[in-house]
């Protein structure tokens, strides 16, 4: 396609949508998407920015989504210049091609940058994926609200901080609720991975970034030490995100837990996860996927020093929790330890209770049923309907003055 050829959609023709995805969970959601899209809109055409999951539900593609995979504020400093040589390429490209709506997904630094540009040109923009905005920096919705005319929010809470300012935001609800079943077969995924019926299995989960599982991957060989030491019989399985990531978390065990059996497999975290009894897991969407598994855990959270003494310094951080399963139970359901918290005998133990305790076990199951149902309400189709309404709603004339 030829950015510069198309003209907006009319009522003959198709619907004109423009994209940005980050990362894989992005492009996952983007295909979701642009299939839900089609369903509305048959014919709808796609094209921006995307990863190999919308390449094949049919993208016309720029510029592939890893090109902005850059995470961390120092990291992002160092390649700040091609970044921004890149954005300002596929923002000119847009402005060509006018689509009849830009959909930036996740990504909010990259996203409503560019989507701030579009809006200004008057085209209506969205931001599929909520910045944290409620947790800390608050002051961005200010920001946001003068870049897009939806957010499309993931999460219940992050729809009534919008509501709360004055935002236009829906709830669509989490694909991953709809991706997992409500009751998961534990047998199965047990026989998936070579596991006995009756072994008491701990899951390692130590983030997907190389920066992630750097900062916390000695804390994980020192915590499966420590619970080794305590329970022999116990069995540790870690699914690893990407070679660059078994590479590192296997140099930390050899280094911190080398007595410690740990079967690293690549991918298959939710098998992983549905196979466990007790899951510790970085901060972040494994959290809420193994929630969604039903599985106990404790969550941690390890940034760079820098980066935690700005935090603190401009007192940055506004919620009360970290781990999403206490942010939507909205309560402390489960542990989360932060920087100098995580200490490999407190983590151990509190896996240890989880373990051991069947009613608090039954009890969180029961919590996390909950959340479970209330984030399933098919995202992408919650999505597309949305964005199509948000068309409809500017194609209306302005009502006659009485």
């Amino acid at each position: 396609m030829d950015p510069t050829a198309s003209a907006p959609a009319t009522a003959a023709s198709p619907l004109r949508v423009g994209l940005v995805a980050g990362e894989a969970s992005g492009d996952t959601l983007g295909a979701d998407l642009m299939r839900a899209l089609r369903r509305l809109a048959p014919g709808t055409e796609f094209f921006g920015v995307a990863g190999p999951k919308m390449q094949a539900a049919g993208c016309d593609t720029w510029e592939p989504a890893e090109s902005f995979a850059v995470m961390g504020l120092f990291e992002v400093l160092r390649d700040l210049p091609r970044l921004l040589r890149l954005l300002a390429r596929i923002r000119e490209m847009f402005l060509k091609a006018r689509p009849d709506v830009f959909v930036g997904i996740d990504a909010p630094d990259t996203n409503l940058r560019l989507a701030r540009r579009l809006h200004a040109a008057g085209i209506p923009t969205v931001q599929y994926v909520s910045p944290q905005v409620w947790a800390w920096r608050q002051g961005r919705a200010r920001s946001i609200h003068e870049s897009v005319d939806l957010v499309l929010c993931l999460l219940p809470f992050e729809k009534r901080f919008y509501d709360a300012h004055g935002m236009h935001a829906e709830f669509v609800g989490h694909p991953l609720a709809d991706a997992i079943p409500l009751e998961v077969d534990r047998p199965a995924a047990r026989r998936a991975l070579g596991l006995d019926d009756d072994a008491q299995v701990v899951a390692l989960l130590p983030g997907s970034r190389r920066g992630e599982v750097t900062r916390l991957a000695e804390d994980f060989a020192a915590t499966a030490r420590w619970l080794a030491a305590q329970r022999p019989g116990l069995l540790f399985v870690a699914p690893m995100a990407s070679a660059t990531s078994r590479e590192i978390f296997a140099l930390a065990l050899e280094r911190h837990a080398p007595e410690v059996k740990v079967q690293l497999i690549d991918g298959q975290a939710q098998t992983a996860l549905i196979a466990a009894d007790v899951v510790m897991v970085a901060s972040g969407t494994a959290s809420l996927e193994a929630a969604l598994c039903k599985r106990p855990m404790v969550v941690v959270y390890r940034l760079g020093a820098m980066t935690v003494w700005l935090l603190r310094r401009l007192n940055l951080v506004k919620t009360k929790f970290f781990a999403q399963p206490n942010l939507l139970a909205d309560r402390r359901v489960v542990g989360e330890y932060f920087q100098d918290e995580i200490v490999p005998e407190s983590i151990g133990a509190e896996l240890l209770m989880w373990l051991d305790d069947a009613e608090r076990r039954s009890a969180l199951e029961s919590e996390f049923s909950r959340i479970h149902a209330d984030l399933r309400r098919d995202a992408g189709t919650r999505a597309a309907q949305a964005i199509v309404e948000l068309l409809k709603s500017r194609a209306r004339p302005a009502a006659e003055p009485a």
